[in-house]
C-alpha cells in the first residue's frame, strides 16, 4: 500500500518525497518526527500545534504526535496570524510545526511569516519546527529549529506510547455562534474505529483501492478521509495539495487518469465551480477507474449532484451524499451502507450510518414523528467518534449541543424525513454559515469587523451563492466620523481577511444608519436575511422591533447598492 502524493512542483521546488511514499516509509519518517519532538520536549499529552497545507509530512506530524501520546492541533494553513495565535494560546501549546513556505493555485504563502507573527503572542511556545516546501531561505530565530536536519540525526524506529481508549487524540478547532472558536476534544479508540469503518463502509473501500479524498487536513475531512480512516484500513490515499482549477479546469480528472483513483470525495462548492467551465474538462480524461464518488462539506444542489452523476461517473458510479460534523468525527447520514442496489435519491444524505438515531424536534421540543416532515435534526445516542467536550471549556459543550434539546444532541442543522424515512439536511438553524465547506461563526465575522475603530455596530448574515454554497452578507453602522464609507469597506475587508481568513471576508458589505433591534436590543437578523433574498414582502412578526421604520430606511439603501452594482456590470 502507498501513500500517493499529488503536487504542483514549479521547477525551482525540491522535495524530500517521490510521488510515491510506502507505508514504510511513512512509518519511518513518523518515527524520526516523534524521536525529534521527543528530544525537544514534547511528552505525552502535552499539545502541538501544525500549521502546514497537505503534504507527506503535515500527515507524518499528525501521525508522529500521536505516537508519542502528545495532542496536535491542524491549524488550516490559511488562517491568519491571529487566528493562529487564538487557537495555539486556547491549547496551550508547546511547539508548532510549520513550512518555510506554502504553494497553493500558483501562489506562494508565506507561513514561516505568519507564524513569527503569531508566536509573538503565544507565551507557550518553546519551539518552531522549520519544514522546507521550498528552496527560498526565511528567517530563523531563537525559537526556530530546522525539523529535516534535526529528524535526520533521529532513529527510525519510535516505540508507541500506550495511551487510554479515552486519552486526548487531537483537538480541531471549529467557529460557534459566539465568535470564539471552539477546540472540539476527539479521543483515541472511539474515534479511529469510527473513521476506518465509515471509510470502508460508506465509500465501498477494498484492499488495493486507491482513495482520493481531496479535503485540506485542516479540516475534520482531511483528519478522517485523508489520514486516519484510509491508513487505518491500509488504504492507498491521495493528498492534493493544489486547486480545483489549478492549472486548469482539468485538475482534479487528470489526477483520477493518473493515479486510477477508485473513490473521489470533493465539496459541492468545487463541483460547482466546474460546472461552469463545462464538461469537456471532464471528459478529456479517463475515468474508469472511479468506482464511488462523495459529496461533503455541505448539502449539494440538485444541479451539481446530477452533473456529478451523469458527467464525472458516467452515470455508473454510486454517489454518496454525506452528512456530518467535526463534532461528530466522522459520517452519520449517507446513501451508503445499504441493500445491495438500493435507490440514491439525488441531494439526499438518506440513511442513518450504524448506530446513529436521528430524531427531528419541534419548536416547542417535542419529538415529530412520521414522513414528509421538517424539524431540528438531533441524534438520540451516542456513536464512538463523536467528540467529548471543548477543550477547557465543557459547560459551553453542553449548553451547545445538549442544553436546546435535553436528551439529545443537537447538531445545529435542520431536515426534511421523507415518507420513506429518508433524510435530507436543510442546512443551519444557528448563527453558523457554511461558505465554501467551511464553517464559520457570524458573531466571529462582526467581532473583526467591529475591531475598526469607525465601526459601531455590525450583523452578519448568510445567504445562498451559486459557487460557494453560502456567501457572507455584512450590515455595518459606522460612527458619525467615519469619514469616506467606500475607505472604511475597504478597510473592514482587510481586518477581517488578516483576522480570519480571506475566505471569510463578506461578499457583500452594506453601510446603514441602523440595525433593526428589538426593544430588549437583540438585532433581527432574520429580517436582514428577508430583505437581501428578496422576501420583504413577507416580514413575519414584526411586532418586536423597536421602530418599524428602519425596515424602509434599509430597503432604501439597499435598493441604492443594488442599482449601483447593476450599473457597474
Amino acid at each position: 500500500c502507498l501513500l500517493a502524493v499529488y503536487r504542483i512542483i514549479p521547477p525551482q521546488i525540491t522535495l524530500c518525497f517521490g510521488p510515491f511514499l510506502s507505508l514504510m516509509e511513512l512509518l519511518e519518517t513518523t518515527c524520526r518526527l516523534a524521536n525529534t519532538l521527543k528530544r525537544h520536549g514534547i511528552r505525552r499529552g502535552d499539545r502541538v500545534a501544525i500549521y502546514m497545507p497537505v503534504s507527506p509530512l503535515a500527515v507524518a506530524a499528525m501521525l508522529a504526535c500521536a505516537r508519542v501520546g502528545a495532542v496536535h492541533t491542524v491549524v488550516f494553513a490559511g488562517f491568519s496570524a491571529e487566528s493562529l495565535a487564538g487557537r495555539i494560546n486556547d491549547a496551550k501549546c508547546k511547539v508548532v510545526i510549520t513550512f518555510n513556505q506554502g504553494l497553493r493555485g500558483g501562489r506562494v504563502v508565506e507561513l514561516k511569516k505568519i507564524v513569527d507573527e503569531a508566536v509573538k503572542h503565544c507565551p507557550t511556545i518553546q519551539h518552531v519546527l522549520v519544514a522546507h516546501r521550498t528552496d527560498n531561505k526565511v528567517h530563523m530565530g531563537r525559537l526556530d529549529i530546522p525539523l529535516e536536519q534535526e529528524m535526520a540525526k533521529e532513529d527510525t524506529v519510535c516505540a508507541p506510547e500506550s495511551m487510554s481508549s479515552e486519552d486526548m487524540l487531537f483537538l480541531l478547532y471549529t467557529s460557534g455562534s459566539t465568535g470564539t472558536p471552539k477546540g472540539l476534544v476527539h479521543t483515541q479508540a472511539g474515534y479511529l474505529l469510527y473513521a476506518a469503518v465509515t471509510h470502508r463502509l460508506v465509500f465501498d473501500y477494498r484492499p488495493g483501492d486507491v482513495f482520493g479524498c481531496v479535503a485540506d487536513i485542516g479540516w475534520i475531512t482531511g483528519h478522517s478521509y485523508v489520514v486516519y480512516g484510509p491508513l487505518c484500513n491500509g488504504a492507498t490515499t491521495v493528498l492534493f495539495e493544489s486547486t480545483p482549477v489549478y492549472p486548469d479546469a482539468g485538475r482534479y480528472w487528470e489526477t483520477v487518469q493518473r493515479l486510477k483513483i477508485n473513490q473521489f470525495y470533493g465539496a459541492p462548492t468545487a463541483v460547482r465551480l466546474l460546472l461552469k467551465y463545462g464538461d469537456s474538462w471532464v471528459k478529456k480524461y479517463d475515468r474508469s477507474s472511479l468506482r464511488t464518488l462523495g459529496s461533503v462539506g455541505e448539502p449539494i444542489n440538485c444541479e451539481a449532484w446530477e452533473w456529478l452523476h451523469k458527467v464525472v461517473g458516467d452515470c455508473r458510479c454510486t454517489l454518496v451524499d454525506t452528512w456530518w460534523q467535526t463534532e461528530t468525527g466522522g459520517i452519520c447520514i449517507a446513501p451508503r451502507p445499504s441493500e445491495e442496489g438500493a435507490e440514491i435519491l439525488p441531494g439526499m444524505a438518506m440513511r442513518p450510518f450504524y448506530g446513529i438515531v436521528p430524531i427531528l424536534m419541534d419548536e416547542k421540543g417535542n419529538v415529530v414523528e412520521g414522513g414528509d416532515v421538517c424539524g431540528a435534526l438531533c441524534l438520540s445516542q451516542a456513536w464512538p467518534g463523536m467528540a467529548r467536550t471543548i477543550y477547557g471549556d465543557h459547560q459551553r459543550f453542553m449548553e451547545a449541543y445538549f442544553k436546546p434539546y435535553p436528551g439529545y444532541y443537537f447538531t445545529g442543522d435542520g431536515a426534511y424525513r421523507t415518507e420513506g424515512g429518508y433524510y435530507q439536511i436543510t442546512g443551519r438553524m444557528d448563527d453558523v454559515i457554511n461558505i465554501s465547506g467551511h464553517r464559520l461563526g457570524t458573531a466571529e465575522i462582526e467581532d473583526s469587523m467591529a475591531s475598526h475603530p469607525t465601526v459601531a455596530e455590525t450583523a452578519v448574515i448568510g445567504y445562498p451563492h451559486d459557487i460557494k454554497g453560502e456567501a457572507a452578507f455584512a450590515f455595518i453602522v459606522l460612527k458619525d466620523n467615519a469619514g469616506d464609507p467606500d475607505l472604511v469597506v475597504k478597510e473592514v475587508r482587510s481586518a477581517v481577511a488578516n483576522k480570519i481568513a480571506k475566505y471569510a471576508v463578506p461578499d457583500q458589505i452594506l453601510v446603514v444608519k441602523r440595525l433593526p433591534k428589538t426593544r430588549s436590543g437583540k438585532v433581527m437578523r432574520r429580517l436582514l436575511r428577508k430583505i437581501i433574498t428578496g422576501r420583504a414582502q413577507d416580514l413575519g412578526d414584526t411586532t418586536t422591533l423597536e421602530d418599524p421604520h428602519v425596515i424602509m430606511e434599509i430597503l432604501k439603501v439597499y435598493q441604492k447598492y443594488k442599482d449601483k452594482q447593476t450599473a457597474a456590470q
